[in-house]
């Protein structure tokens, strides 16, 4: 299995530290509002990513934390009046929704923040200890950027660079700007926690290094998140861990690609910024998910109508072929297996793992024309190489009559008039019948006959 490791920037062959398992911490939310759909790349691209582990036979344990404590957070819960435990339960709660929605399962473990605050101050102390951090005068903790030698490895970038060419904090406190903040110091009436070095609360960058260490040891197998993190959270976490433990922190560094709405960097001051709920209040969640799936994880996705529209088309090509057979296992062609493990072993190509099940459903709908002993065993492999993605596990009548909010005409009266349709074909009165499917398919009812009976889809105009 090759995976691409964003610190050598090359593919490597993952060998895990201890054989047979994972170890994987995802950078997960800051839960001050909904999720929005860059969190939905990063939460389906190592959900697939987990579950294709676990059907390679690897025992996985992920890990995905939870930030619920952080300048936004204390700003939004202000906003609206309510406590900072309140806010956060409330979008957890959200979250875990959206997610559920989306297919994504659980993550083994979800440490948050305020939680192991006695990890992040024991952390921090080891850092002042062996001289890589210093408390200043104002109450804040920051770490000495300069005293760590591999600072800028992941980004491949020096720390001189980095102070010409960004933006860092001008602070009066700090020794050098690039050093960053550890603990800070509490303001008046702010939320704080009691440490060695006052009152005050965590900073975002230390949490991660405490959380995942304290989940999953000082050195694991696998690091993700999103594409934005690599610097400086990333980066930051590298410093940090390795100057507490002196070990390598991760083997292995991963980050999804980004979502682009109509080619467009997805921000809330463009106006095309979409929370997870409010696309799915539109868009049945499979399609989503498909979207989010059939795109290599570090490929950037465009997020559009006419995306989301060839989504739901190439699920209808899925559960259309699926319809009317009753998957069960059997003997299939070997080699559709083989090039799905080939293609999901090339570090997660889930778009040419999809190809095979393309292939997989064309070789399922001769099988129903021309061999129909073979079909339910086609059937049960494609669920089953499905699944792997987090698809194909609907019934497919439930998927192609889902979505309509507003039927042409009542589901009741649909069926009744298929009926009829079917007394007049038993009375060879094929005018009529045809009338009735022509009527339907005016409506965008769309009539499909086969050995069991007949089934209907609902199609948009030109479809």
């Amino acid at each position: 299995m090759q995976i691409y490791n964003t610190l050598t920037r090359r593919k490597e062959t993952f060998t895990p530290i201890d054989p047979g398992k994972v170890r994987m911490y995802v950078c997960g939310m800051t839960v001050y509002d909904y999720c929005h759909l860059g969190h939905a790349r990063v939460m389906v691209a190592f959900d697939v990513i987990t579950r294709y582990l676990r059907a390679r036979g690897y025992d996985v344990t992920y890990v995905r934390n939870i930030t619920d404590i952080d300048d936004k957070i204390l700003k939004r819960a202000d906003e609206n009046g309510e406590t900072i435990e309140a806010l956060t339960d409330r979008m957890i709660d959200a979250m875990h929704e959206d997610e559920g929605r989306l297919g994504v399962l659980r993550p083994d473990s979800e440490p948050r923040a305020t939680r192991h605050l006695d990890e992040i101050v024991g952390m921090i102390q080891a850092l002042i200890d062996k001289g890589y951090a210093y408390a200043a005068d104002n109450g804040d903790v920051y770490y000495r950027v300069r005293r760590f030698e591999g600072y800028g490895k992941l980004n491949n970038r020096d720390p001189d660079e980095m102070r010409a060419g960004a933006r860092v904090d001008v602070d009066e406190h700090k020794e050098d700007p690039l050093d960053f903040v550890l603990w800070k110091a509490a303001k008046p009436g702010e939320a704080n926690w009691l440490s060695p070095w006052g009152a005050g609360r965590p900073g975002w960058h230390i949490e991660c290094s405490a959380m995942s260490t304290c989940c999953l040891g000082e050195t694991f197998d696998i690091h993700g998140g999103g594409p934005d993190l690599t610097f400086p959270h990333h980066e930051n976490e590298i410093a940090q861990s390795e100057a507490a433990t002196g070990k390598p922190y991760v083997n292995t560094w991963m980050h999804a690609g980004a979502v682009r709405v109509d080619q467009e960097k997805m921000s809330k001051s463009l106006g095309n910024f979409f929370t997870i709920r409010e696309v799915l209040a539109h868009h049945d969640p499979e399609v989503v998910r498909y979207l989010l799936v059939a795109s290599h994880y570090r490929s950037p996705i465009n997020y559009a109508p006419e995306s989301l529209a060839d989504a739901r088309k190439s699920l209808e090509r899925f559960y259309n072929a699926l319809a009317d057979v009753e998957a069960q296992e059997g003997e299939v062609d070997a080699s559709f297996d083989r090039r799905f493990t080939a293609a999901m072993d090339d570090d997660f190509n889930t778009a040419e793992a999809m190809s095979v099940l393309f292939d997989l459903a064309r070789e399922l709908n001769r099988a129903k024309k021309e061999a129909p002993d073979q079909a339910p065993a086609l059937a049960a492999e494609l669920r089953r190489l499905g699944e792997v993605l987090g698809l194909l596990q609907q019934a497919p009548a439930a998927f192609l009559q889902g979505g309509m909010a507003e039927l042409p005409l009542p589901e009741a009266e649909i069926e009744a008039r298929i009926a009829a349709r079917a007394e007049a074909k038993k009375a060879r009165d094929f005018a009529t019948a045809d009338g009735i499917r022509d009527e339907l398919a005016a409506l965008g009812i769309v009539l499909k006959d086969s050995r069991e009976g007949t089934s209907w889809v609902l199609e948009a105009p030109g479809d």
